[in-house]
């Protein structure tokens, strides 16, 4: 069961009005399914839009936030817990260890840096959590087939793309985390 869902994603909203509406759109999932969020801590971008409609839609959110990006991501308030940590490095083992699962929204490369070090830490063995990619006009897309020529050029081994499972919208994501109303924690 799922109780906690780790998201990355993008500091900023993206050109694509679309992406904005999937973050809602995950807050308020999570929230309904009695899923934690667990992000980055901040308001900025995707995650503030994802993390504020958690909360709006009553659900509880968990930001984990470096000293360092307080400034630049400012800090989201209203959160449940807020966890202020050193590095980046802090940042992603506290999210990885408050976390039953993850998913990535579009985002640039810190959200790729996140995503590709919960993929490696997947592939040595370090975690079994489910992996999953959610964009909207094939944002993943890209991705989905780097991954692939990495394990066909013999760099990984073949099941190497299938690390990230990519999920074609909010009703799959849904499924997943086997939403059935507000839970108890």
């Amino acid at each position: 069961m799922i109780r906690s869902l780790l998201l990355f994603c993008g500091s900023r909203a993206g050109h694509d009005p679309a992406h904005a509406a999937l973050a809602d759109g995950l807050g308020r999932l999570c929230a309904r399914a009695g899923v934690t969020l667990v992000y980055g801590g901040g308001r900025v971008g995707l995650m503030g839009i994802a993390a504020r409609a958690c909360k709006a839609e009553g659900g509880r959110v968990i930001g984990i936030i470096p000293r360092l990006l307080m400034t630049t991501e400012v800090a989201q308030d209203g959160l449940d817990e807020l966890h202020v940590v050193e590095t980046l490095h802090e940042r992603k083992a506290l999210m990885h260890r408050l976390s039953d699962a993850i998913i990535a929204l579009p985002g640039s490369i810190g959200t790729l840096d996140e995503l590709f070090e919960s993929l490696t830490w997947r592939e040595l063995g370090i975690h079994d959590k489910p992996i999953w990619v959610l964009g909207g006009n094939g944002y993943w897309a890209p991705l989905e087939a780097l991954l692939a020529h990495i394990g066909a050029a013999g760099f990984g081994p073949p099941h190497l793309a299938r690390l990230a499972e990519p999920l074609d919208n909010l009703a799959a994501l849904s499924e997943k985390l086997g939403e059935t109303g507000p839970r108890n924690h």
